[in-house]
């Protein structure tokens, strides 16, 4: 490619899906209609105990607030879709239930390497000098709302960004940078009038289409929550032992969503199709050394500890029915 001023909008989503990303859109960096319900959101206490999100709201607000030269916001969307059931398919009473996005490496490294290089290479094909931040899902970037400001997919009743082609089993990331790069269409809603995610939810945490009550969402209590689970939700918790995703296997955009061959997403064999009863077996030392370079490091051992105790009592209970 002959160097220009700076790298054209549609170069840049061809350089992201040869770096590996499977969707790319550019949202402006400006002020959207959904930015101030993240606010609103704190304040009826649906955060729980993530006092991070409290901390960072002021910044969280607008991407200006973090790179105050932002004209742009470059998305990117990975699918972690891996080939396996779901478990909302599972008959087995036993079996481990881990969020599908944590089933291999670290999404926050892999995804931080993608977008490294991404930038990368728009500096090295731009005469133009420009200020850009790289984030993965931890920054503070609502990263939903900019993903549907690019073109990405729409935010589905169930939080969820959902994209017509991939369905919602994808994993975002964002340039905001200060370069003029065209901008995509907003993506509309196609939710219509479904509802199976909010009905589907075991405890009830979609409390409105799009709302979600964290402290009574099973990822929430099984990743973020650092103490004792309250007990009155230890049965709808079933053998989830980190995350859930039952709002999203649902989903009827899921049913034909691509499975995904990334090498980055397969499960470790530690994590695919495990029981209860083979992760509590497992030592102190075991657990670690399986939760390492993985997003499941996020619950540390006691956290996973936890979870399993309360996985195998309700999987005892389940058989002895």
């Amino acid at each position: 490619m002959s160097l220009g001023h700076a790298p054209s909008a549609d170069a840049i989503k061809q350089k992201a899906r040869e770096l590996g990303f499977d969707a790319c859109g550019i949202a402006p960096a400006a002020d959207l209609p959904e930015l101030p319900f993240f606010s609103q959101w704190l304040e009826r206490g649906y955060a729980g105990e993530m006092a991070y999100l409290k901390r960072s709201a002021a910044r969280r607000a607008d991407v200006r607030n973090v790179l105050p030269s932002a004209r742009t916001v470059i998305v990117t969307a990975a699918n972690y879709n891996t080939e396996r059931p779901y478990s909302t398919e599972c008959r087995d009473g036993r079996r481990a239930h881990i969020a599908r996005y944590a089933w291999g490496d670290d999404y926050h490294a892999v995804i931080g390497r993608r977008l490294d290089a991404l930038l990368e290479w728009m500096r090295e094909t731009s005469r133009e000098p420009f200020e850009a931040r790289t984030y993965v899902d931890t920054g503070p970037v609502q990263e939903r709302v900019y993903a549907r400001h690019a073109g990405i997919g729409w935010i589905g009743k169930n939080t969820c960004v959902i994209n017509p082609e991939l369905g919602s089993w994808t994993l975002l990331g964002e340039i905001i940078c200060s370069l003029p790069l065209d901008v995509d269409e907003p993506a509309l809603d196609q939710c219509g009038s479904c509802t199976l995610c909010l009905e589907a939810c075991p405890t009830q945490a979609l409390v409105a289409p799009g709302t979600l009550d964290a402290t009574r969402c099973i990822s929430y209590l099984t990743i973020e929550l650092k103490g004792a689970i309250p007990t009155t939700m230890h049965e709808r918790i079933g053998t989830h032992v980190y995350g859930c995703d039952i709002c999203q296997e649902v989903c009827p955009w899921n049913s034909v969503a691509p499975a995904s061959t990334d090498p980055a997403w397969q499960p470790r064999p530690v994590w695919d199709c495990a029981d209860v009863t083979a992760l509590s077996a497992l030592t102190d030392d075991e657990l670690s050394d399986a939760l390492a370079d993985s997003a499941m490091s996020r619950a540390k051992v006691a956290g996973l500890r936890r979870n399993l105790q309360i996985a195998s009592n309700n999987a005892k209970e389940e058989l002895s029915r």
